[in-house]
């Protein structure tokens, strides 16, 4: 480290800085954020098509719950050892590890799905339709290392003053990728058929395994000396999250969103596709998708103000007021705004939380803190997926669609065929509200942010001061 350089979460014993400037720095983090935007793209784009086609075939919700909570389960699951991987491994071998692994069983399931009737594949009562599922969520959740490796190398190349604005560019680029995905998954599964997306997924992963394997990240002169254990060091984990005051905390109240995330998880999809054909929904999603781009735009222009844990409530409740009335009457305009302001609001949560740990937490042990807190907070997606999508299949949507039903809920949520689903996301929005204007009377709220100030103002001290030039 050079005498200019001043002491960052990434100044550690393996790093490098003096290499290359800022700005080469800044053009590689460039490189590996469109890199994890392909492969991001190219999973999601072959787990939405899988979602659309089993509903389209089977009507089941339950099935799509399933699928979704699944894949929030297996990260849940998995995602402590990803982080304790990309603490004991250097960050681009792991992205590689996680590329290649994923083109293999994207691979597998082609195989499976050139052997296998569509028939055989499509009957929930058999086990070929769980093991063709279970391929393709296995690929798409280890792409997901890929992206806690990506949260530290904004650490390393970015500098600590631009890293809320990176995070930024992070939520946009996930933003695009949920345009391009819906778009792509509705039109490739309405017009190409299944097997012809799985040709599509496995050609765009080698693409992208292959630009991945040009690019180089020489500040990271050789792989930490982590404290890690074993593959799956839930220990060191909870140890580096609890070593942070109030970062628990922190990690809890990013988990609110993930409440309402579940049931949107398990009813979104079957409430447009009753709304709209495939087509037609991919396009609707991808134009609600285009509000997760100017949030992260915006968070790259204007950050996160001087209290980000008090933005990130405010974004919370502001989102579950939009789940509880985006679905108050069955007008696709309302439909679509509403995803539009939900997802303009996902980058402040997820942007805010990024931003603290990269700034408090040392470098060799941020994959296990971003490794738990994905793992923690993934696990609230799932819990109300499995729970809600039965309720709704068996209790809910019957009782909306009888007589009876429809005419106690029609002044409440209008006429249509999808009213109990509109009820359970007004019941879950208010919740959300309720959890997050409670969040504020804690005196954990007032502690954090007292802290996060307190640290902001060290900080801006330490640069002002001479030694810092």
């Amino acid at each position: 480290m050079t005498e200019q350089e001043p002491a960052t979460a990434a100044s550690t014993d393996n790093i490098d800085l003096s290499l290359r400037t800022p700005a080469q720095r800044s053009r590689t983090f460039t490189g590996i954020l469109v890199n994890t935007a392909m492969a991001n793209i190219t999973t999601s784009y072959l787990w939405f098509a899988l979602t659309f086609w089993v509903y389209l075939e089977t009507r089941n919700v339950i099935a799509t719950g399933v699928i979704g909570g699944a894949y929030m389960l297996l990260i849940a699951l998995s995602s402590i050892s990803f982080g304790t991987f990309v603490d004991r491994y250097r960050k681009l071998a792991v992205m590689r590890f996680a590329a290649a692994f994923t083109l293999v069983m994207f691979v597998l399931s082609g195989v499976m799905f050139l052997l296998t009737p569509e028939e055989a594949l499509l009957d929930l009562t058999q086990p070929w339709f769980w093991i063709f599922t279970m391929i393709i969520l296995i690929g798409a959740v280890v792409e997901n290392m890929r992206n806690i490796a990506l949260s530290t190398t904004v650490t390393i190349l970015i500098e600590p003053d631009r890293r809320a604005n990176a995070n930024g560019l992070v939520g946009m680029v996930q933003g695009l990728m949920f345009i391009v995905t819906s778009v792509l998954s509705g039109l490739s599964v309405g017009l190409l058929g299944m097997g012809w997306t799985v040709v599509v997924a496995l050609v765009l992963t080698a693409l992208a395994f292959g630009h991945l394997l040009t690019l180089r990240l020489p500040e990271e002169v050789r792989a930490a000396a982590s404290d890690a254990e074993g593959g799956f060091d839930l220990r060191g984990s909870w140890a580096a999250v609890m070593a942070i005051s109030g970062l628990f905390a922190l990690i809890l109240f990013s988990t609110f969103n993930n409440f309402i995330g579940g049931v949107y998880m398990a009813l979104m999809d079957p409430y447009g596709l009753e709304m709209f054909s495939v087509e037609m929904w991919g396009t609707v999603f991808a134009i609600g998708a285009t509000g997760f781009v100017v949030g992260g735009a915006l968070i790259g222009k204007f950050g996160l103000g001087p209290n980000p844990l008090r933005t990130m409530l405010i974004a919370v409740a502001v989102m579950g007021l939009i789940g509880a009335v985006f679905t108050l009457r069955e007008w696709a305009w309302l439909y679509i705004v509403g995803i539009w302001l939900y997802m303009a609001l996902v980058p402040v949560v997820e942007a805010a939380e990024q931003t603290v740990i990269q700034k408090v937490v040392p470098l060799p042990r941020q994959g296990r803190v971003f490794g738990f807190a994905m793992a923690f907070e993934s696990a609230a997606a799932p819990i109300t997926a499995f729970l809600i999508a039965p309720i709704a299949q068996f209790w809910i949507i019957p009782y909306a669609r009888s007589s009876e039903g429809a005419a106690q809920l029609e002044p409440l949520l209008g006429e249509g065929i999808s009213r109990g689903i509109a009820l359970v996301f007004l019941v879950a929005g208010l919740i959300m509200i309720a959890v997050a204007l409670l969040a504020f009377l804690t005196p954990v709220y007032r502690r954090v942010s007292a802290s996060y100030a307190q640290t902001a103002a060290e900080e801006s001290e330490n640069a002002d001061s001479p030694a810092a030039g």
